[in-house]
């Protein structure tokens, strides 16, 4: 597939997908939006993908929202934000959080607005040493979309979380680790490299239990006690009839490597 705007590729079951505007900072146009459904659809459907790895080119993960896409002149009509929001971020945040597959980001500079956001609907985050986190939008008046005000609670508390996003403060990567943001924090010259050894572990990995690992951390959000253990117990139910539970087993009883399948 030819993209402008990203890159694309998928290598030993792993599919690596890369932000590319980097004179913009990676930020996100129509078109980019576009590119990225396409790449995530063909993820979602391929049998070869076992992981997805989301970075970003240049010195920049992601800026958020390209505010050169829309018109806010004086004199121009109203835009709605509301129906940018409905038409690319939410999909784009439901599709990274709900692939039956582990999603890896490695965030390689500043990550701002929209796209300090992106990265929380992944599984595993990895952020370089010089990067950043900035709620940037009440610098303009909006508030945090793409799932920032429902995963910042969760992950730093309330009041770390109103901080965050009314003051607009910039978050160093090691910072964001600290209190739980993120998985990790590595030196510069190491986040790709961190970033696909991992990937290429979890590739080997028993992905379709993988899956509904995520699923249920996913779900034990907002469940009670009670129906946390009732999906619990429908998840096992699934997970134990799959080839990869058996093999396994197998491979534990006769003392030997397995070799999963994901199914």
């Amino acid at each position: 597939m030819n993209f402008e705007h990203i890159l694309f590729s998928i290598e030993a079951g792993v599919a690596l997908l890369s932000l590319n505007r980097p004179d913009q900072l990676n930020s996100f146009n129509a078109q980019m939006h576009g590119e990225v459904r396409q790449a995530l659809k063909v993820v979602q459907e391929s049998p070869d993908v076992r992981v997805l790895l989301l970075t970003g080119e240049g010195r920049g993960f992601c800026a958020g929202q390209d505010l050169s896409d829309r018109n806010v002149a004086p004199g121009s009509a109203v835009p709605d934000l509301g129906q940018s929001i409905e038409t690319f971020y939410n999909p784009l945040i439901r599709q990274l959080r709900d692939l039956p597959l582990p999603v890896i980001c490695a965030v390689n500079g500043v990550a701002a607005g929209a796209g300090a956001n992106i990265p929380l609907a992944c599984d595993l985050v990895l952020a370089a040493r010089s990067a950043s986190f900035i709620q940037a939008f009440c610098k303009i008046g909006l508030i945090p979309d793409s799932g920032g005000t429902w995963t910042l609670p969760r992950l730093v508390g309330m009041a770390r979380a109103k901080a965050l996003a009314l003051l607009g403060n910039r978050l160093s990567a090691e910072q964001a680790e600290q209190w739980g943001l993120i998985y990790r924090c590595v030196d510069d010259t190491e986040l790709r490299h961190e970033a696909l050894t991992l990937a290429r572990h979890l590739a080997t990995q028993p992905t379709y239990g993988l899956a509904l690992i995520k699923r249920s951390l996913n779900a034990s959000l907002s469940n009670t006690f009670d129906q946390q253990l009732e999906l619990e117990r429908d998840l096992q139910r699934l997970a134990g009839r799959s080839e990869d539970y058996r093999e396994g087993v197998a491979a534990f009883m006769e003392k030997r490597s397995p070799s999963f399948k994901g199914r």
